[in-house]
């Protein structure tokens, strides 16, 4: 009987860990549709949906010929596509995820960011960093995320898991 009682407590434990018990997570859903890895991951990071609201991405997928200086533009029926899957996964509709709720929630209902690194959210989590890191020819922009986060493509943006190219893992003072 105390094998049974510790066994559950051992997977109940884990579960309120993982923040799965309470039906949320800590960070944001990994990006789950091949199209848009396809399409997007092609020239970038195929940034999760749930880093941004639904208007933001509309914003974004309505000017692709001027996708941030270059043209990224699409057939009609695939940019739909997109833009579903990004909608349908946004920022507040993944409020599950904690890391999606704080940027959502970051933003007021009068901005429209085109950009994850534009939102308050990210502004503050990265505001420690020095230029010469982020300038470095290893990462080149704070849109460059995987330079840093060792698991961004999985959806993780924990502190453990950034280590800054030629600084080394990220030592909160």
């Amino acid at each position: 009987m105390k094998k049974v009682v510790f066994a559950s407590l051992l997977v109940v434990g884990s579960l309120v860990a993982d923040g799965q018990f309470f039906g949320s997570k800590k960070d944001v859903a990994p990006v789950t549709n091949d199209f848009y890895i396809k399409e997007c991951a092609s020239c970038h990071f195929a940034y999760q949906p749930g880093l941004l609201p639904s208007r933001s991405w509309k914003k974004v997928m309505e000017n692709l010929n001027d996708h941030f200086g270059t043209d990224a533009s699409l057939e009609p029926e695939d940019k739909k596509k997109i833009l579903k899957y990004l909608v349908d996964n946004s920022a507040e509709k993944f409020t599950n995820y904690k890391r999606s709720k704080k940027i959502n929630d970051s933003i007021p209902a009068v901005e429209t960011p085109i950009a994850v690194t534009k939102t308050r959210y990210f502004i503050q989590k990265h505001k420690e960093l020095k230029p010469k890191m982020i300038e470095q020819k290893d990462v080149k922009s704070l849109a460059n995320c995987m330079a840093c986060h060792t698991k961004a493509d999985k959806g993780s943006y924990s502190e453990q898991e950034i280590n800054i190219p030629n600084y080394g893992k990220w030592e909160d003072d």
